[in-house]
Protein backbone atom coordinates (compact mmCIF):
# COMPACT_ATOMS: atom_id res chain seq x y z
CA UNK A 1 0.00 0.00 0.00
CA UNK A 2 1.37 3.51 -0.86
CA UNK A 3 2.97 5.06 2.38
CA UNK A 4 1.44 8.58 3.77
CA UNK A 5 4.37 8.80 5.94
CA UNK A 6 7.85 8.00 6.02
CA UNK A 7 10.33 8.67 9.06
CA UNK A 8 14.06 7.59 7.85
CA UNK A 9 16.89 8.21 10.80
CA UNK A 10 15.26 11.02 12.66
CA UNK A 11 16.57 13.27 15.12
CA UNK A 12 14.92 15.24 16.98
CA UNK A 13 17.36 17.23 19.59
CA UNK A 14 17.08 19.86 22.26
CA UNK A 15 19.15 20.95 24.68
CA UNK A 16 21.96 18.64 23.64
CA UNK A 17 19.69 15.72 24.63
CA UNK A 18 17.91 13.49 21.71
CA UNK A 19 14.40 13.38 22.49
CA UNK A 20 13.96 11.24 19.03
CA UNK A 21 16.57 9.42 18.65
CA UNK A 22 17.32 7.92 15.02
CA UNK A 23 13.73 6.31 14.39
CA UNK A 24 12.59 4.47 11.36
CA UNK A 25 8.99 4.32 10.90
CA UNK A 26 6.31 4.29 7.96
CA UNK A 27 2.38 4.15 7.67
CA UNK A 28 0.49 2.81 4.95
CA UNK A 29 -2.56 4.51 3.62
CA UNK A 30 -4.95 1.49 5.32
CA UNK A 31 -3.14 1.40 8.58
CA UNK A 32 -4.41 2.87 11.90
CA UNK A 33 -1.57 3.25 14.68
CA UNK A 34 -1.56 3.89 17.92
CA UNK A 35 1.70 5.08 19.86
CA UNK A 36 2.25 4.26 23.07
CA UNK A 37 4.51 5.15 25.57
CA UNK A 38 5.73 7.11 29.17
CA UNK A 39 5.93 10.67 29.73
CA UNK A 40 8.41 12.11 27.91
CA UNK A 41 9.04 8.60 25.30
CA UNK A 42 8.72 11.34 22.18
CA UNK A 43 5.49 10.27 21.22
CA UNK A 44 3.89 14.06 21.15
CA UNK A 45 6.91 15.32 19.04
CA UNK A 46 6.66 12.59 16.57
CA UNK A 47 3.04 13.90 16.05
CA UNK A 48 3.90 16.97 16.01
CA UNK A 49 6.81 16.15 13.18
CA UNK A 50 3.65 14.47 10.93
CA UNK A 51 1.51 17.07 11.45
CA UNK A 52 4.60 20.08 9.86
CA UNK A 53 4.15 21.35 13.27
CA UNK A 54 8.56 20.77 13.87
CA UNK A 55 11.11 20.28 11.34
CA UNK A 56 13.95 16.81 12.39
CA UNK A 57 17.24 17.79 13.55
CA UNK A 58 18.79 15.17 10.89
CA UNK A 59 16.87 12.46 9.03
CA UNK A 60 14.28 12.71 6.61
CA UNK A 61 10.32 12.66 6.82
CA UNK A 62 8.49 12.36 4.01
CA UNK A 63 4.80 13.22 4.09
CA UNK A 64 1.92 12.16 1.62
CA UNK A 65 4.92 12.06 -0.64
CA UNK A 66 6.46 15.80 0.30
CA UNK A 67 9.82 15.81 2.29
CA UNK A 68 10.06 18.43 5.44
CA UNK A 69 12.21 21.47 4.28
CA UNK A 70 11.85 21.25 0.67
CA UNK A 71 8.14 21.70 0.68
CA UNK A 72 5.51 24.58 1.68
CA UNK A 73 3.95 23.02 4.81
CA UNK A 74 1.14 25.67 4.61
CA UNK A 75 0.29 23.65 0.99
CA UNK A 76 0.76 20.63 2.43
CA UNK A 77 -0.95 20.94 6.42
CA UNK A 78 -4.78 21.01 4.69
CA UNK A 79 -4.25 17.89 3.53
CA UNK A 80 -4.02 16.70 7.61
CA UNK A 81 -5.69 16.49 10.00
CA UNK A 82 -4.99 17.26 13.50
CA UNK A 83 -6.70 17.39 16.74
CA UNK A 84 -4.77 18.32 20.49
CA UNK A 85 -5.51 19.91 23.69
CA UNK A 86 -3.06 22.37 22.75
CA UNK A 87 -5.09 23.24 19.69
CA UNK A 88 -8.19 23.37 21.22
CA UNK A 89 -7.06 26.12 23.73
CA UNK A 90 -6.67 28.18 20.73
CA UNK A 91 -10.36 28.02 20.08
CA UNK A 92 -12.39 31.25 21.22
CA UNK A 93 -14.61 30.13 23.74
CA UNK A 94 -17.29 31.78 22.30
CA UNK A 95 -17.29 30.47 18.67
CA UNK A 96 -20.29 28.03 17.80
CA UNK A 97 -19.63 25.01 17.39
CA UNK A 98 -20.74 25.05 13.43
CA UNK A 99 -18.42 27.82 13.03
CA UNK A 100 -15.47 25.74 15.45
CA UNK A 101 -15.55 22.99 12.81
CA UNK A 102 -16.80 25.01 9.33
CA UNK A 103 -13.59 27.56 9.96
CA UNK A 104 -11.10 24.59 8.81
CA UNK A 105 -11.81 24.99 5.27
CA UNK A 106 -9.64 27.81 5.96
CA UNK A 107 -7.23 26.21 8.83
CA UNK A 108 -8.47 29.59 10.73
CA UNK A 109 -10.13 28.98 14.41
CA UNK A 110 -12.23 31.85 14.35
CA UNK A 111 -14.51 33.30 11.79
CA UNK A 112 -14.11 35.96 10.35
CA UNK A 113 -14.66 37.69 7.19
CA UNK A 114 -14.14 34.14 4.94
CA UNK A 115 -17.14 33.64 2.78
CA UNK A 116 -18.57 30.35 3.17
CA UNK A 117 -20.77 28.38 0.26
CA UNK A 118 -24.12 26.50 1.46
CA UNK A 119 -21.85 23.33 0.81
CA UNK A 120 -19.86 24.27 3.54
CA UNK A 121 -22.49 24.79 6.32
CA UNK A 122 -23.86 21.11 4.87
CA UNK A 123 -20.65 19.35 4.83
CA UNK A 124 -19.76 20.84 8.57
CA UNK A 125 -23.23 19.88 9.65
CA UNK A 126 -22.90 16.67 8.44
CA UNK A 127 -19.49 15.90 10.02
CA UNK A 128 -21.30 16.38 13.41
CA UNK A 129 -23.64 14.42 12.74
CA UNK A 130 -21.36 11.35 12.65
CA UNK A 131 -19.78 12.41 15.67
CA UNK A 132 -23.03 13.06 17.64
CA UNK A 133 -22.72 16.60 18.11
CA UNK A 134 -25.22 18.21 15.37
CA UNK A 135 -27.58 18.79 18.29
CA UNK A 136 -24.96 21.28 19.25
CA UNK A 137 -24.42 23.26 16.25
CA UNK A 138 -25.48 26.48 18.35
CA UNK A 139 -23.83 26.02 21.59
CA UNK A 140 -20.58 28.18 21.89
CA UNK A 141 -18.07 25.70 22.35
CA UNK A 142 -16.65 27.23 25.87
CA UNK A 143 -19.83 25.39 26.89
CA UNK A 144 -19.39 22.31 26.15
CA UNK A 145 -18.26 19.15 28.27
CA UNK A 146 -14.60 18.34 27.99
CA UNK A 147 -15.86 15.18 25.73
CA UNK A 148 -18.12 17.11 23.63
CA UNK A 149 -15.10 19.50 23.18
CA UNK A 150 -12.47 16.56 22.19
CA UNK A 151 -15.24 15.02 19.61
CA UNK A 152 -15.77 18.51 17.88
CA UNK A 153 -12.26 18.88 17.61
CA UNK A 154 -11.97 15.26 15.91
CA UNK A 155 -14.86 16.78 13.60
CA UNK A 156 -13.17 19.85 13.32
CA UNK A 157 -9.89 17.79 11.69
CA UNK A 158 -11.96 15.68 9.47
CA UNK A 159 -14.13 18.34 8.10
CA UNK A 160 -11.34 18.61 4.91
CA UNK A 161 -11.21 14.61 4.49
CA UNK A 162 -7.54 14.64 5.02
CA UNK A 163 -5.23 12.11 3.94
CA UNK A 164 -3.97 11.64 6.90
CA UNK A 165 -5.29 11.97 10.89
CA UNK A 166 -3.30 12.79 13.62
CA UNK A 167 -5.04 12.53 17.27
CA UNK A 168 -2.78 13.33 20.31
CA UNK A 169 -4.59 11.72 23.63
CA UNK A 170 -8.21 12.22 22.41
CA UNK A 171 -9.47 10.52 25.34
CA UNK A 172 -7.44 12.25 27.92
CA UNK A 173 -8.84 13.13 30.94
CA UNK A 174 -12.32 12.23 29.82
CA UNK A 175 -14.26 10.32 32.28
CA UNK A 176 -15.58 6.62 32.04
CA UNK A 177 -18.67 6.92 30.00
CA UNK A 178 -17.26 10.23 28.02
CA UNK A 179 -14.08 7.95 26.82
CA UNK A 180 -15.95 5.08 25.99
CA UNK A 181 -18.79 7.34 23.80
CA UNK A 182 -15.47 8.38 22.58
CA UNK A 183 -13.81 5.39 21.68
CA UNK A 184 -16.85 3.81 20.19
CA UNK A 185 -17.05 6.43 17.66
CA UNK A 186 -13.11 6.27 16.74
CA UNK A 187 -13.67 2.80 16.22
CA UNK A 188 -16.33 2.72 13.94
CA UNK A 189 -14.94 5.37 11.98
CA UNK A 190 -11.19 3.69 11.93
CA UNK A 191 -13.10 0.61 10.48
CA UNK A 192 -14.48 2.71 7.43
CA UNK A 193 -13.49 1.62 4.14
CA UNK A 194 -13.15 5.78 3.15
CA UNK A 195 -11.49 6.77 6.40
CA UNK A 196 -7.53 8.30 6.25
CA UNK A 197 -4.65 6.63 7.49
CA UNK A 198 -4.55 7.24 11.34
CA UNK A 199 -2.37 7.81 13.81
CA UNK A 200 -3.34 8.17 18.09
CA UNK A 201 -1.44 9.08 20.72
CA UNK A 202 -2.18 7.74 24.54
CA UNK A 203 -0.77 6.41 27.53
CA UNK A 204 -3.08 3.84 28.28
CA UNK A 205 -3.67 0.32 25.99
CA UNK A 206 -7.39 0.93 27.37
CA UNK A 207 -7.74 3.51 25.26
CA UNK A 208 -7.01 1.52 22.34
CA UNK A 209 -10.40 1.77 19.68
CA UNK A 210 -11.04 -1.55 18.29
CA UNK A 211 -10.23 -0.98 14.35
CA UNK A 212 -6.42 0.18 14.99
CA UNK A 213 -4.47 -2.02 13.18
CA UNK A 214 -0.67 -1.21 14.02
CA UNK A 215 1.79 -0.12 17.46
CA UNK A 216 4.58 1.70 17.89
CA UNK A 217 5.86 1.51 21.47
CA UNK A 218 8.45 4.28 22.48
CA UNK A 219 11.04 4.25 25.26
CA UNK A 220 13.22 7.68 25.56
CA UNK A 221 12.65 8.72 22.35
CA UNK A 222 13.45 5.05 20.78
CA UNK A 223 11.45 2.69 19.59
CA UNK A 224 11.21 -0.26 21.30
CA UNK A 225 8.62 -2.64 19.03
CA UNK A 226 6.83 -1.73 15.86
CA UNK A 227 4.37 -3.22 13.71
CA UNK A 228 0.79 -4.65 13.81
CA UNK A 229 -1.07 -4.27 16.85
CA UNK A 230 -1.71 -8.14 17.44
CA UNK A 231 2.04 -9.53 17.53
CA UNK A 232 3.28 -6.37 18.96
CA UNK A 233 1.42 -5.44 21.25
CA UNK A 234 2.44 -7.76 24.02
CA UNK A 235 3.33 -8.18 28.03
CA UNK A 236 6.71 -8.40 26.94
CA UNK A 237 7.16 -5.40 24.80
CA UNK A 238 5.17 -2.86 27.28
CA UNK A 239 7.09 -4.31 30.13
CA UNK A 240 10.12 -3.37 27.69
CA UNK A 241 8.44 0.56 26.87
CA UNK A 242 7.44 1.23 30.69
CA UNK A 243 10.22 -0.73 32.56
CA UNK A 244 7.89 -2.54 34.55
CA UNK A 245 6.73 -6.05 34.93
CA UNK A 246 2.96 -5.87 33.15
CA UNK A 247 0.75 -8.27 32.50
CA UNK A 248 -2.15 -7.31 29.50
CA UNK A 249 -5.21 -8.89 29.29
CA UNK A 250 -7.83 -8.48 25.75
CA UNK A 251 -11.41 -9.07 25.27
CA UNK A 252 -13.63 -8.31 22.59
CA UNK A 253 -11.14 -6.83 20.63
CA UNK A 254 -10.09 -3.97 23.47
CA UNK A 255 -6.91 -4.38 25.70
CA UNK A 256 -6.14 -4.12 29.82
CA UNK A 257 -2.95 -3.73 31.33
CA UNK A 258 -1.55 -3.53 34.99
CA UNK A 259 1.71 -4.05 36.50
CA UNK A 260 2.16 -7.62 36.86
CA UNK A 261 1.92 -9.67 40.12
CA UNK A 262 4.89 -11.22 41.77
CA UNK A 263 4.00 -15.19 40.53
CA UNK A 264 4.09 -14.00 36.79
CA UNK A 265 1.79 -12.48 34.27
CA UNK A 266 -0.77 -12.88 32.05
CA UNK A 267 -0.95 -12.03 28.39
Amino acid sequence: MPEVLDFSDVVVRRNARDIVDHVDWSVADDQRWVILGANGAGKTTLLQLAATLLHPTSGTVTILDERLGRTDVFELRPRIGFASSAMARRVPAEETVLNVVMTAAYSVMGRWNEAYEDIDERRALRVLAEWKLDHLADRTFGTLSEGEQKRVQIARAVMTDPELLLLDEPSASLDLGAREELLQLLGGYAQAPTTPAMVMVTHHVEEIPVGFTHVLLLREGTVVAAGPLQSTLTAENLSATFDLPIALTTADGRYAARAASSNGSGD
